[in-house]
């Protein structure tokens, strides 16, 4: 098949896409596709191929793409490009989309999570792997999820939704008690987080966070093990513990090493059991298919608050959905092959 896989673009996770990007690809050559990538906000500018004449690449285009595992400079990245345009969509990618069998969303973060390249996509009539438009919109907005688990009888953190200026922090936090967490709506990679245990820190969270987005929840702060847990298809996988360093799971720590993970988690069939029906639950309720990956917090008492859920996760070798679907059997490669298998189905692909 020829596999488009997209990559980059211009949100927070940017850099992290890239890496899940190019080991996509990687593994889908090696699989005996004719796969190649691009960088959805960069595109064909810089790249001598006709965008229909990518699959022939001899690396896949791989030599085109620079990683790095450090945070983006997203306004440096918009400069960078010498086509001005307002389109998220880079020289000649939607010709090298439509020239493919199936596009392989590698994205993460605002620009291909929130629903917006899936709905660009159906309208154009192209395959991708992953959720639909719809059911992606609803799961990056964490205010809509909560909403959502609540009227399925999922356990979640007591929250409040807000949508403010700088102005108005002084009144947020006279409504908001401590410990807490910040959290912008559609933030991730844990950037547009800040935990803040002492109420006299709150506004210069609140401060922080207007960096990411104006729209946050603020989360009661659970004490519990960090869990999270995959579905693949209609199965969920077994669940991974996060021991963060003790600085926390903030994105250095998460990207650069510094934090154990436990695969499958250290927990009774029960535990397993509950979170792997609660992901499947909320994974019904928002409409997500294919694959996604829930978080949890789960406390001494035996109860799982779920966090949030991710329709497009990491997905290097060593991202926790392959390790979670390596625990079962499954290689990486096969990975990659099922998730273009469910989603040929999802999207009526023959």
């Amino acid at each position: 098949m020829k596999i488009a896989v997209l990559a980059g673009g211009l949100s927070t996770e940017r850099n992290i896409s890239l890496i899940s990007g190019t080991d996509i690809c990687k593994a889908l050559r090696a699989q005996g596709h004719q796969a190649s990538i691009v960088d959805m906000f960069m595109g064909f500018e810089n790249i001598d191929v006709a965008p229909e004449n990518a699959f022939a690449s001899d690396d896949g285009l791989l030599s085109t793409i620079t990683v790095s595992r450090e945070e983006p400079n997203l306004d440096g990245i918009r400069r960078s490009r010498k086509d001005r345009s307002a389109s998220i969509f880079g020289k000649g990618v939607l010709e090298f989309c439509k020239a493919a069998d199936m596009v392989f969303l590698a994205l993460h973060g605002a620009c291909g999570e929130d629903g917006r390249v899936q709905a660009t996509f159906d309208l154009l009539g192209i395959p991708y792997t992953g959720s639909g438009y719809v059911s992606s919109a609803m799961a990056m907005d964490k205010a809509i999820t909560k909403v959502v688990m609540e009227s399925v009888g999922i356990l979640t953190p007591k929250w409040q939704e807000f949508t403010y200026a700088q102005e108005d922090i002084p009144a947020i936090c006279a409504q908001v008690n401590c410990p807490c967490v910040v959290k912008v709506v559609t933030g991730g990679s844990s950037l547009g987080v800040q935990v803040v245990d002492d109420k006299k820190n709150l506004a210069d969270a609140l401060s922080e966070c207007l960096k990411y987005g104006n729209h946050v929840v603020i989360e009661e702060k659970i004490i519990g093990r960090e869990l999270t847990c995959g579905v693949l298809g209609d199965t969920y996988l077994p669940a991974v513990e996060i021991i963060p360093d003790e600085a926390g799971y903030d994105y250095n720590n998460k990207y650069n090493g510094l934090t154990k993970e436990l695969c499958p988690a250290p927990i009774t069939e029960e535990q397993q059991r509950l979170l792997g029906e609660t992901t499947l639950k909320l994974y019904h309720a928002l409409g997500l298919s294919v694959y996604s990956r829930a978080d949890f917090l789960l406390t001494e008492d035996g109860k799982a608050y779920c966090l949030e859920i991710n329709t497009l996760p990491g997905m290097t070798p060593t991202s926790l959905i392959p390790q979670e679907a390596a625990a079962v059997g499954i290689s990486y490669g096969e990975l990659c092959e099922k998730i273009i298998e469910l989603s040929m189905k999802e999207r009526g692909v023959k």
